[in-house]
């Protein structure tokens, strides 16, 4: 099915729930959702999600505004210089708030410091795939490409993006391979490239793939996540597949400009609680094989986003990352 579809099904799905408000005067007018990357891509299309739920459960139209560019960079600015009412917020992903501030030679705001984090809303686990002609098999795969260094290729959506990282930190974990990199400008050119055998594999996510493999186009080894996505039950974990620990995954969280008050932040905390409880709101998700946040507060929000940096800042530096 795609994604669009996806998107309206889900929505029309979803139930009318009840007005949350921490304080009577929040909200007043309608709030816009900064998305920092394109329309239709899944970022956009859980941050729709999120926005259509959201708007019964505040009282008030929360629309969408896309603000692409510099890898989530120009819609993140766009929020830090908001006025810290509440009114403007972003839908954060690992490329704004756990890649760009290490990978930027000059990053143009801190994660930490310009924002308030509010709701976590899911993680997006990335999948390793590759062309059918590669083993069957993670084990496989691995043996083959330290067996022949240098001979084959991966492909991302460009130097510095979560599929080049999911990638750099899958070696850096299994050790001994020497693959070459071949960025592409989206991943849209890369999945072609893998789907016409021009680059042995790549990293993905579910949705994007899940189609090419049933088809037997392209073959998904393994989910970069600790459990197996209900859509494709039969596919193992990085984990079962023998690479322990691993997880890769983008991620949407949902912060405010620093400073925004407290009041505002319980509002959009306590109907986040709602959004990620409701049935039709999780089965969205799992549709898609992202996984809604086990604790959306905005406590385990501004750990998790601590989290990534730490986990991730070593990735960058060892793969030499350094977006000017």
């Amino acid at each position: 099915m795609k994604r669009r579809h996806l998107l309206a099904a889900g929505l029309g799905a979803l139930a009318t729930p009840s007005l949350v408000r921490a304080d009577p005067k929040y909200p007043e007018r309608t709030i816009r959702l900064v998305i920092p990357f394109a329309p239709a891509g899944p970022t956009d299309i859980i941050g729709r999600m999120a926005a259509e739920k959201l708007s019964p459960l505040l009282g008030r139209t929360v629309i969408v505004d896309n603000k692409a560019g510099a890898a989530g960079s120009i819609g993140a600015m766009e929020v830090v210089h908001a006025k810290p009412d509440g009114y403007t917020l972003l839908f954060a992903t690992s490329s704004t708030h756990a890649i760009n501030p290490t990978a930027f030679a000059k990053p143009p705001y801190d994660p930490i410091k310009d924002f308030a984090p509010i709701s976590s809303i899911c993680v997006n686990p990335l999948v390793l795939v590759t062309h059918p002609s590669m083993p069957p098999s993670v084990d496989g795969l691995i043996e083959l490409m330290k067996k022949n260094p240098g001979k084959y290729s991966y492909a991302t959506s460009g130097i510095g993006s979560i599929l080049h990282l999911a990638s750099e930190y899958f070696k850096r974990e299994v050790g001994g391979m020497e693959v070459v990199h071949v960025p592409y400008k989206g991943s849209g050119p890369a999945l072609q490239d893998l789907l016409a055998g021009n680059v042995a594999w790549m990293f993905e996510t579910f949705s994007t793939t899940l189609q090419q493999h049933r088809a037997g186009k392209l073959r998904i080894l393994a989910f970069a996540h600790s459990k197996r996505a209900s859509i494709a039950p039969e596919i193992p974990t990085m984990a079962e597949a023998g690479v322990k620990g691993y997880e890769a995954y983008t991620f949407n969280l949902i912060v405010g400009p620093a400073g925004t008050p407290k009041n505002v932040v319980d509002t959009i905390d306590q109907a986040s609680r709602k959004l990620i409880a409701d049935p039709s709101a999780i089965k969205f998700l799992e549709d898609i094989a992202a996984v809604p946040a086990a604790d959306t507060s905005p406590e385990r929000t501004a750990k998790f986003i601590k989290d990534e940096l730490a986990k991730w800042a070593p990735v960058i530096h060892a793969a030499g990352v350094k977006i000017e």
